[in-house]
């Protein structure tokens, strides 16, 4: 891990989370807009990675530019990693949301949604399942059969849930292990922390940085993955006294606005 001195010496660049680290559902959590303007005042990067594939990221920057928050064209969504292990052209069952599709299309990949009457005989080459509340028998019934028909099976992300200010609700990790489970099938997986997302951050922002997250199995790996630290905030999913034993962060904090004060105030920020 770097020093303070090393990190004096090299570029710095921030990645954060946003579900439970920015805000809650619509709700802001406090500081955070402000914490995004100490670390942009660095003058290092500062990027926002999210495993909802459900948002395209032009929505994702309107909503960051809402909250008082300029994205500066650093949104990174599991959506985006799922569209690059495609080549234009391919066929694709969609088992998600509108982001998906919007950047599957953009690909130049051809995709049929699994509500389709005849979907399950569609000459797919994968089935790609992300977080949508419109899920039900049928999409898993679908989307199971075109998985053992010979589809591959790719996934957004494993999240078992997803945080709202009425607390966790099913994310696209239950939705997946349904497939999974109906299909025998296990899933290749595009978003936090797997590397698809990671070298497209990696190239976007450099080597090294800190991966700000609120999960250690998540964020915490996909901070492994980019070969960055990881500051762990208890303003989403992870409560202090559920750090699993021997996964410890390199800085933890209540949330954003803390752990940015702790972090840059220990290498001598002066903001």
């Amino acid at each position: 891990m770097l020093t303070i001195f090393e990190r004096e010496t090299q570029n710095m660049s921030w990645v954060l989370d946003l579900d439970g680290v920015i805000w809650l559902g619509e709700n802001p959590i406090p500081g955070a807009a402000q914490a995004v303007a100490r670390l942009q005042a660095t003058g290092e990067p500062v990027a926002f990675v999210t495993n909802n594939s459900f948002t395209h990221r032009d929505r994702v920057a309107e909503k960051l530019a809402a909250h008082g928050i300029d994205a500066r064209g650093l949104v990174f969504t599991s959506s985006m990693a799922v569209a690059s292990l495609f080549e234009p052209g391919s066929r694709v069952l969609v088992c998600a949301g509108p982001g998906v599709l919007r950047e599957l299309a953009d690909r130049g990949v051809e995709t049929m949604d699994v509500s389709e009457a005849h979907a399950a005989e569609w000459d797919a080459d994968a089935v790609v399942v992300g977080f949508h509340r419109s899920f039900d028998y049928q999409r898993m019934t679908v989307a199971s059969t075109a998985v053992r028909n010979g589809a591959r099976l790719i996934a957004a992300n494993t999240d078992s849930t997803y945080p709202t200010p009425d607390g966790p609700i099913p994310g696209a990790g239950s939705i997946l292990a349904s497939i999974v489970t109906a299909s025998g099938v296990t899933a290749q997986v595009a978003g936090k922390p797997h590397a698809p997302i990671a070298q497209i951050v990696r190239e976007a922002v450099g080597p090294t940085g800190m991966v700000i997250g609120d999960r250690v199995d998540t964020d915490g790996a996909f901070a492994r993955e980019l070969g960055y630290e990881f500051g762990l905030v208890f303003s989403g999913v992870t409560a202090a006294d559920d750090i699993p034993d021997g996964a410890v962060p390199d800085v933890m904090a209540a949330d954003l606005a803390s752990l940015v004060h702790q972090t840059l105030s220990g290498s001598g920020d002066a903001h």
